[in-house]
């Protein structure tokens, strides 16, 4: 299934998206809390304005350097553990929303990633029992203020501006994520083209280890990282990332 959190113009709503991606049929309250039963209503996706599919109840959860092309770009090594830092669920936004530049930062880089949605309460899994909390999964983009991760030492300021995580179009809950293509393109060109089957860590590993570190929520977001290519977005530009099986995540920079 694929999942959207919509407006109207009304309260957001979510509905179920069809495999064309054109129109959505309402369904009842949240799905990652109520069972799913459609209310009647249809809307056309060209109708509405889609929302960030998730706003964590407590945390995004990123992962730096899961694949060894992108670690080797930025000057070292793939970690031998999955290397964890927290982004602000005031971070997130959905598709279509401006990603606003902050003035504190004159290097700000795109990262498209795929993200995991947990979907029920968990701690201490084993990489086994992973896939029994994964709701589903959804784009991401990781902005990141490159200037301030190096100045700051450590990456919660450079990562968590508001606006800094859009999250989208929809979540899709019937995935493969072990072989799923990544591309990015910075205002139609091509500037990331991955593979999730390059991930250091898988996201078996990558739940368990987040479970074993926090209590995870539903709702709770798990960015896996990102592949080779990263670059400078500037205000005006726009970024799409496109992970295969769920579509497209495009946002336009903006400079505060």
């Amino acid at each position: 299934m694929r999942i959207a959190r919509f407006t109207t113009g009304e309260d957001p709503a979510y509905g179920l998206v069809d495999g064309a991606g054109e129109k959505i049929a309402e369904i009842t309250g949240d799905p990652l809390y109520q069972k799913i039963e459609l209310t009647g209503a249809t809307h056309l996706v060209a109708d509405v304005r889609l929302l960030a599919p998730v706003i964590p109840r407590s945390k995004v959860i990123g992962i730096g350097r899961n694949y060894a092309d992108h670690a080797a770009e930025m000057g070292g090594e793939a970690p031998a553990e999955p290397m964890m830092f927290l982004i602000p669920n005031t971070a997130v936004v959905g598709p279509g929303e401006p990603v606003v530049l902050p003035p504190q930062t004159s290097e700000v880089h795109y990262e498209g990633e795929l993200a995991v949605v947990i979907g029920r309460l968990c701690k201490d899994l084993e990489p086994g029992e992973a896939s029994k909390v994964v709701f589903g999964y959804t784009c991401a983009n990781d902005v990141t203020a490159r200037d301030l991760q190096r100045s700051d030492g450590q990456w919660a300021r450079a990562k968590g501006f508001d606006t800094f995580c859009p999250l989208g179009p929809w979540i899709e809950t019937d995935l493969d994520p072990a072989a799923l293509a990544i591309t990015t393109r910075r205002d139609g060109d091509v500037v990331q083209d991955g593979t999730t089957a390059d991930m250091v860590h898988g996201v078996a590993t990558l739940v368990s280890h987040a479970s074993k570190a926090f209590t995870l929520l539903p709702g709770d977001v798990i960015l896996t990282g990102t592949p080779a290519g990263v670059g400078p977005v500037e205000a005006g530009q726009r970024v799409e990332v496109e992970v295969e099986g769920i579509g497209i995540l495009a946002n336009p920079f903006v400079r505060h």
